[in-house]
């Protein structure tokens, strides 16, 4: 019941956020300099900062004038789509990697103080610069008929960003079991495999569950940046750069796929917790990375 009762809170929160920073963006629009403020304030005219009414009447229009052309919320909706794929293979690939990982350094401690910095300083490489280096890398392979394409170096940088939150939070919840515990199941000589399957597995899932949400999130903003870096059509991000340059003439128009990058977020997250779903039996007391 209690458990119930937070996650009706949390919806209900999560509604009040999203009706107050709508009516932050339409005070702001209000009351704000219709030039801005350089270097301080934005501009708030109709170009900068379209109406919140404006952008939802765009999104059930077409894409442009072309005749034919599908309407812009299908065309988001596609787009969405076909990333979030792309961002679902990067975070299995992710996860399954830094689960591996926290494995090793919770068996071997001299592994976690030999790989834990190191995958500290792999977070503070810039997206940007890595994409290119895989594509690179990625067109060497060459394996009988298959053929390195352009969305798997996306899914390759969603997973770069996707398997740290997933080893951290791995690593926390296996390593997680007291000391009497671990004791307990060497007294009826269990070994460590078996002691990992019932008693380290089941008590890393309120850990691991928050590494896998932030890890799906996070392989969200991997792909959007690296469809941009990458080159990879068909894409939320290249759709956001494409709308990008129609700002001036249709202002409202680029807030589409900006929305649809939100919306991806919130779906990936939703997923992962229909997971919990299933585990909430392990989940008696939910922990954060």
């Amino acid at each position: 019941m209690t458990r119930t009762r937070n996650k009706l809170s949390g919806i209900v929160f999560g509604i009040l956020g999203v009706l107050v920073l709508a009516a932050i963006w339409e005070l702001y629009k209000w009351l704000g300099p219709t030039n801005g403020v350089a270097g301080i304030l934005p501009k708030s005219d109709d170009r900068a900062m379209p109406h919140l009414w404006s952008m939802v009447t765009r999104a059930f229009e077409s894409v442009n004038s072309t005749q034919g052309s599908e309407v812009l919320w299908l065309a988001v909706v596609k787009a969405s789509l076909n990333s979030l794929g792309v961002a679902a293979a990067g975070w299995l690939f992710g996860s399954l990697i830094g689960f591996l990982l926290a494995l090793l350094m919770q068996r071997f401690a001299v592994a976690e103080r030999a790989v834990l910095p190191w995958l500290i300083l792999s977070q503070t490489v810039p997206l940007i610069a890595l994409a290119p280096v895989i594509v690179t890398l990625g067109g060497k392979i060459q394996i009988g008929a298959f053929e390195w394409e352009k969305w798997m170096s996306v899914a390759v940088v969603a997973s770069f960003l996707a398997f740290f939150p997933v080893a951290v939070g791995a690593l926390r919840g296996l390593s997680s079991p007291t000391v009497i515990h671990l004791e307990l199941m060497r007294t009826y000589g269990i070994g460590w495999w078996k002691t990992l399957l019932k008693l380290r597995l089941p008590a890393s899932v309120p850990y691991l569950l928050p590494g896998l949400a932030l890890g799906a999130v996070s392989a969200i903003v991997g792909t959007v940046v690296g469809e941009v870096s990458v080159g990879y059509s068909g894409g939320i991000g290249r759709m956001i750069i494409a709308f990008a340059q129609s700002t001036s003439s249709d202002p409202n128009k680029p807030y589409a796929p900006i929305a649809g990058a939100v919306l991806m977020g919130l779906t990936a997250a939703g997923l992962v917790a229909l997971i919990g779903l299933g585990l909430s039996r392990y989940r008696r007391q939910e922990s954060s990375t």
